[in-house]
């Protein structure tokens, strides 16, 4: 067997990982996969104060990344990482930090995520199972959402100064994403940040200027852009204290990455684990590079497994060709700086909206798992875990500063685990 499947042409209805499609359907199927990342991939780098352009680039470097060191053989699309919005901001929010600063921790995230890679390629991935099971893998996502919580309710309340205008145009935007998620075709749930985002542009453009609070928007920027040209690309900056801030999301981005691994085995009928390790490997690489030149940390994207659910398309070879297109989109400084228009209520809207839905998703790992909370084991880590999280509970000695992300992940990492060695004893 050679590194690269040996694709053949698709036969059925099902298209499976080493299959292919003819290129009149694989390109349109591409684009699709690009709508389900599009949403969340530019939301996350506005909300932390990135060019959205740049990390659109390099989710297209970063899937062909993962493509190549899983041999092709893993279905996936790499976009914006949710994980890393609460610990981004918490460190710009120190005196004198940057955007650079923030990038030189997603670069050391990602190089410990790389090493864990290794690790599990050397000795598999049970150890990794074992140290986080469904109830602390649940825990910690539950917490990043809470830990989000307060930027929401910031960015809906404008800072205190919100007006009504601001106030109800953010809220139809949460009811819009609502409405496609209960009530739109398949096709529409999976790209519902994106409709959510649109509805909420348009009812922009009708009232801005008109409605007290919510201001026109303005294309100038639009118009002067060039249609071609290279991303505004920012060096990382590394500095102990921010390292440590961002550094502990790395557990986060192994738990996320194993669980879609685990379901594309599912769905496709195909046992991935063997390319745990590599794909731990790949999103670790793709973290790295794109920190290293002013994108967000990257992650597999469950909104693309959906996509593949739906279709029943799981034929690798349509990742590369979505993340050429990405790559493509990401030189043109004009798609940035339309990008960049998107209006602070629907920000706002699409923030209520993502952030509760990362906390309230979670719990579906606990409902799916049948995770037992009459276990005091479980109860306990999980009550002690979202506390740390949700009040943001930072920890500082010397340079060294964790905070409510970092010490919520390992306060449900290691209260589940000692817990466990009591009872042994």
């Amino acid at each position: 067997m050679g590194y690269f499947p040996n694709w053949r042409p698709a036969s059925g209805a099902t298209v499976l990982p080493d299959e292919k499609l003819p290129a009149a359907a694989a390109v349109p199927m591409a684009f699709q996969h690009l709508l389900a990342m599009s949403g969340s991939t530019i939301l996350a780098p506005i909300i932390m104060g990135f060019d959205p352009n740049v990390a659109v680039f390099f989710s297209g470097i970063g899937t062909l990344l993962f493509f190549i060191l899983t041999g092709g053989r893993v279905p996936s699309y790499l976009g914006s990482s949710f994980a890393f919005i609460a610990v981004v901001l918490a460190v710009l929010s120190a005196p004198g930090a940057t955007i650079g600063h923030a990038l030189g921790g997603i670069v050391i995230c990602g190089l410990i995520y790389a090493l864990i890679g290794l690790v599990v390629m050397a000795v598999g991935s049970a150890w990794v199972e074992k140290l986080m099971p469904p109830v602390v893998t649940g825990t910690i996502g539950m917490a990043i959402g809470l830990n989000l919580a307060p930027v929401a309710i910031s960015q809906l309340g404008k800072g205190g100064e919100a007006s009504a205008g601001h106030m109800t145009i953010a809220l139809l935007t949460v009811l819009a994403m609502g409405m496609v998620s209960c009530y739109g075709s398949q096709a529409l749930r999976r790209v519902s940040v994106l409709m959510a985002m649109i509805f909420g542009y348009v009812l922009v453009l009708v009232f801005g200027g008109r409605v007290a609070g919510v201001d026109a928007i303005d294309f100038t920027k639009v118009a002067e852009a060039a249609w071609f040209g290279l991303p505004n690309f920012t060096s990382p900056v590394f500095e102990w204290s921010h390292i440590t801030m961002i550094a502990p999301v790395a557990i986060v981005l192994v738990a996320e990455n194993l669980g879609h691994i685990k379901a594309l085995g599912s769905i496709t009928g195909k046992n991935m684990d063997g390319y745990i390790g590599r794909g731990f490997l790949g999103d670790g690489l793709a973290t790295m590079i794109a920190g290293s030149g002013g994108g967000t940390g990257v992650t597999t994207y469950a909104e693309n497994i959906g996509v593949m659910a739906m279709t029943k398309v799981y034929s690798t070879l349509i990742f590369p060709i979505a993340a050429v297109i990405a790559i493509i989109l990401g030189l043109s400084p004009k798609f940035g700086a339309i990008l960049q228009t998107i209006p602070a209520p629907v920000l706002a809207g699409l923030a209520v909206s993502v952030f509760g839905l990362i906390a309230s998703a979670m719990a579906r790992i606990w409902v799916d798992n049948k995770v037992d909370f009459s276990d005091p084991r479980n109860l306990f880590t999980a009550g002690v875990a979202l506390i740390l999280g949700a009040g943001d509970f930072t920890v500082t000695f010397g340079g060294f500063a964790l905070g409510g992300i970092g010490t919520s992940t390992f306060a449900a990492l290691v209260t589940y685990q000692l817990l466990g060695l009591s009872r042994k004893a």
